[in-house]
């Protein structure tokens, strides 16, 4: 029986484990998102969350722990400088993966892994719904401002086009 043992070894020894999540959490954190099997994914989802955790509070203890486990100095540098400040304010779930289908070769299921503050397709919808601003269906004097000045930017694009084509 396998009570209590929460952790997916892969297939692999201890240490190419923990190599491989090392260099997979390296590359995700410079391409901001990797391909992967699902299984590497989610456990690579488990070896880099509590390091972005660890990273949101910039102290010499902290990345020497992350750098014990990722083992690249420039990925280190990379967390605390510019992902740890696009994520200070999230509270956890900094990872997203995205199931893409089956490989190929072996039919392995295949997901995206991705840091999500780093996604602009779902980020860009997002910030636009929070700027939105309540508007009254009363008319008022700016509307019709607005109307008046409308005319007057299309007319000398039309212009410029025509003047293009007599060239």
């Amino acid at each position: 029986m396998r009570h209590g043992k929460k952790n997916n070894h892969l297939g692999r020894q201890t240490a190419h484990r923990k190599s491989m999540l090392a260099n997979m959490a390296c590359s995700l954190i410079e391409h901001k998102r990797i391909n992967t099997t699902l299984a590497k994914a989610k456990a690579l989802k488990q070896f880099v969350e509590p390091l972005v955790t660890k990273s949101k509070e910039d102290t010499t203890h902290n990345r020497r722990i992350v750098f014990g486990r990722l083992r690249q100095k420039d990925a280190v540098t990379e967390l605390f400088r510019d992902v740890a400040v696009k994520v200070g304010d999230r509270p956890g779930g900094y990872t997203r993966i995205i199931k893409l289908g089956n490989r190929l070769g072996d039919n392995a299921d295949m997901a995206m892994i991705e840091l999500v503050d780093y996604n602009e397709v779902y980020n860009v919808g997002k910030e636009s719904k929070k700027k939105s601003t309540r508007r009254s269906r009363r008319g008022g004097a700016g509307s019709t401002t607005a109307a008046a000045a409308a005319p007057a930017a299309v007319a000398p694009a039309v212009e410029t086009k025509a003047t293009n084509e007599e060239e």
